[in-house]
């Protein structure tokens, strides 16, 4: 397995090897944060790659976005495309490092990026960074890859053994509005930061 570390996330950014790349925001997220009110609310978005989301945030009135990536390539190509977007809200840090309080911390293609023994170090973090009551939301594959990772993949059942430790899973469904190409194989989930 290849060790993920920033030069391996740089490397295939640099090449262009970015199938996780959909090239523009994810539609569960986008219809997602279409039906939130408050639109002042701090949001984190991890392994935000290209950030999508976040501009398609920004554009859609949302004030406190921040995105975080491991690899300091794609973060500067947001920054050059969104001129206006808060420089401080752009963090080039490892997702186990960054320290915040967050009302709501997206989730695409971040989990299956990490090496899978790193699951219950992710959901712990996640806990920590996420305010009591606040929401966990995004998209997992559920189906397995005949390939070694990344990506990783997993199965709706074994999310469910291991999150429900750590928070009160709302949603745990297949996720109808997936892009074409990921149609059947993920599972859209809500989860409430209100375990103690």
């Amino acid at each position: 397995m290849a060790f993920l570390d920033k030069n391996y996330w740089t490397q295939r950014y640099s090449t262009g090897k970015t199938g996780w790349d959909i090239g523009y925001a994810s539609p569960p997220l986008v219809q997602y944060l279409d039906q939130i009110k408050n639109n002042g609310i701090q949001v984190l978005i991890p392994g935000a790659g290209s950030g999508y989301e976040a501009s398609s945030a920004m554009q859609s009135g949302f004030t406190n976005v921040h995105l975080l990536d491991i690899s300091e390539e794609p973060l500067k190509r947001f920054a050059s495309l969104n001129p206006d977007f808060p420089v401080e809200h752009i963090h080039h840090q490892n997702f186990f490092e960054h320290n915040g309080s967050y009302d709501l911390i997206l989730e695409q293609t971040f989990f299956c990026a990490l090496n899978p023994n790193l699951r219950e170090d992710y959901l712990i973090k996640m806990k920590e960074l996420l305010k009591p009551g606040a929401k966990l939301v995004g998209i997992w594959f559920d189906r397995e890859f005949d390939f070694e990772g990344p990506p990783f993949g997993g199965k709706s059942t074994e999310y469910r053994k291991l999150f429900e430790k750590y928070f009160d899973i709302k949603v745990l469904a297949p996720c109808y509005n997936s892009v074409p190409e990921r149609l059947g194989s993920e599972v859209f989930m809500i989860l409430e930061n209100s375990k103690i």
